[in-house]
């Protein structure tokens, strides 16, 4: 708080800091709270920290002897509790001293793990909605102590003064504000009692709310935690948690997954989510801190690989932030995630054991995340490889199922690939696997540590063009003229172009061209251009020898043995262009500017050579 002018000091002697305490609400407004509702939250804290220190001194008296009463009728809010209470003492020392906390009091700072925050810095988020605030309280420790009044006003200044017992009968602490007209959404009656019920509901301490109506007040936190009730089966306690778990994150979850930790005091449900979610997309998980909400967006307390779940705890041991609105950092929270994260791989091989129906289901919607559990996690791996569902050359399949008709399995290195290869590959009888998604290829390669009978290797253009069978020597001297004029249109491309026999009769061509080739075909491309700079030096030094691109031609198709027969040099050279144009949009791969254009030419050409013809 600012302190008066004091008379200039001489050289040399210490000074003390002087606090803005407007600046100091600034600050915690703008950078340290997310928003100004945090201000009930720290009243709740600082009551429930309070209750837990008067069981300290009372812990004979019944579970339900203490509790925190809430009040707002539109002109005031009010937080009372049966806490320890302050003597005055106390207020001069805890209220009127900035980042002074209560908690630090040498009886109770060897036992700090009890308490949620801190009550000093705690008590000034509540300048984000009134301009004064009004504590009264009387000791619980010191019984013969009057009550305390303490007023706090947002310029800095503050009174305090006694007041005869009779002011407050009761130990304990009352925290009156009377908000700022600017506040009003913060403050009425409703949103009080929202936010209160946001903030408390799994407080182990009665809280209740009074409108200013005359009713009774309203039960805050009428049930403890889900998971802390009693149920007549287990099937009705999977149907309340799961029925939590919908009624806090919005969804209703495939499975409920129950957490217990009791080394750090953790309790709460992992909710798997119904529906696949992207594996960059990490979800926040909503932590209380003794009952208390601490965060909603709590990424931290789950691994990344873990994007399947959503989870509500309470935990007495995690540490949070200045703000109390995310977790510290530390070995306790590492420790935590790392157990958290056993937890689900034990659900995972519990469902692959004993549910496959679940297992399934959780597979159809959250396969990838499972791959990129596996690929870490030789356990995982063990169970749910031959589970998970990949794309082959015999449609979507398991790996199990795939490798029963498939000893020898080939892999893709990317999508574009598989499907320039997959109707000729079946044909052919190859068993091949799209390894161009996201941890598939790197999951194949590890099969035959599951299947030792099987082999896998990454599939090589000579393997596939290996399994199509060579045109007879007649017909392939027939052809050299249209091959070589083929060649010669297509040499833009780096493409050689040769004749087969292979099924499907339906597939006119197969162009053979990885995205690594095009790649050292452009770099090798840059580096002719720049021959003699700068560039050009570093781009030969990089060239190797680039792979050309090879069109395969059907024999057994009937557009090719057409074409193959044209006589006319230009018809060739078009009919030649429109086949490698053909075969390249099937693979679905990016096309460049020079294959746009040729196909866009081909079929014009070919249009007006089909009306002239005509004419």
């Amino acid at each position: 708080m600012t302190l008066p002018d004091t008379p200039l000091s001489p050289a040399g002697a210490d000074r003390t800091f002087q606090v803005d305490l407007r600046g100091l609400v600034d600050l915690l407004s703008h950078h340290l709270y997310s928003s100004p509702r945090v201000y009930l939250r720290e009243l709740m804290q600082n009551a429930v920290d309070a209750l837990t220190a008067r069981r300290r001194l009372e812990p004979a008296a019944p579970a339900d002897a203490f509790g925190i009463r809430l009040y707002a009728d539109g002109s005031v809010v009010r937080v009372e509790d049966d806490g320890v209470g302050l003597t005055e003492g106390d207020v001069h020392t805890f209220l009127a001293t900035i980042g002074r906390s209560s908690k630090r009091a040498e009886k109770i700072a060897e036992q700090r793990a009890d308490f949620i925050g801190q009550f000093g810095i705690g008590l000034l988020s509540c300048f984000l909605v009134a301009d004064e605030i009004h504590v009264l309280s009387r000791s619980a420790a010191t019984p013969q102590a009057p009550a305390v009044e303490w007023r706090g006003r947002g310029d800095g200044s503050y009174t305090v003064r006694t007041l005869p017992a009779s002011a407050r009968p009761r130990p304990g602490t009352t925290v009156t504000l009377t908000p700022r007209a600017d506040a009003g959404e913060w403050t009425r009656p409703a949103q009080v009692h929202a936010l209160a019920r946001h903030f408390g509901s799994l407080l182990r301490h009665s809280v209740t709310f009074d409108d200013g109506t005359g009713g009774p007040g309203a039960p805050v936190n009428p049930e403890p935690a889900p998971w802390a009730r009693t149920y007549p089966t287990p099937g009705a306690r999977s149907r309340a948690l799961a029925a939590y778990g919908a009624e806090v994150f919005g969804f209703t979850p495939l499975d409920t997954i129950e957490l217990d930790l009791p080394a750090v005091g953790l309790k709460g449900i992992a909710c798997v989510l119904p529906e696949a979610v992207p594996a960059v997309r990490r979800h926040g998980h909503r932590v209380h801190v003794k009952g208390m909400l601490l965060s909603e967006q709590a990424e931290e307390i789950l691994p990344e690989w873990a994007f399947f779940v959503r989870c509500v705890v309470d935990a007495e041991s995690l540490r949070p932030t200045a703000s109390r609105e995310s977790l510290y950092e530390d070995d306790t929270l590492a420790a935590v995630r790392d157990a958290l994260a056993e937890r689900l791989r034990a659900w995972i091989a519990r469902a692959a054991a004993s549910d496959p129906d679940l297992l399934a289901r959780f597979l159809q919607a959250h396969h990838l995340a499972v791959k990129s559990l596996a690929v870490h996690d030789d356990e995982i791996l063990r169970m749910l490889l031959p589970w998970l569902p990949f794309e082959t050359t015999d449609g979507h399949s398991t790996l199990d199922e795939f490798a029963r008709t498939h000893r020898t399995v080939l892999v893709t290195s990317s999508v574009e690939e598989f499907r320039q290869v997959a109707a000729i590959a079946s044909a052919a009888g190859l068993g091949v696997v799209n390894g161009g998604y996201t941890y598939d290829r790197e999951l194949v390669h590890r099969l035959p540590e599951i299947r030792p009978e099987v082999s896998v290797a990454d599939l090589d253009p000579a393997t596939l063009t290996a399994h199509l069978d060579p045109v007879d020597r007649e017909t392939e001297l027939a052809a050299a003229a249209y091959l070589a004029l083929a060649r010669d249109a297509l040499a833009v491309f780096d493409c050689d172009v040769a004749l087969r026999t292979f099924q499907p009769a339906s597939a006119p061509a197969l162009l053979m061209d990885s995205r690594e080739a095009r790649h050292e075909r452009t770099r090798s491309q840059l580096a002719r251009e720049q021959e003699g700079g700068v560039w050009g030096d570093i781009l030969g030094a990089l060239r190797q020898e680039a792979p050309r691109a090879q069109l395969i031609l059907n024999q057994l198709n009937p557009l090719v043995r057409t074409a193959v027969s044209i006589d006319e040099p230009e018809l060739a050279r078009t009919s030649a262009e429109a086949l490698y144009g053909q075969a390249a949009m099937l693979s679905r791969r990016p096309l460049s500017p020079a294959e746009s254009s040729l196909i866009n030419r081909s079929f014009l050409d070919l249009l007006a050579h089909a009306l002239r013809k005509d004419s």
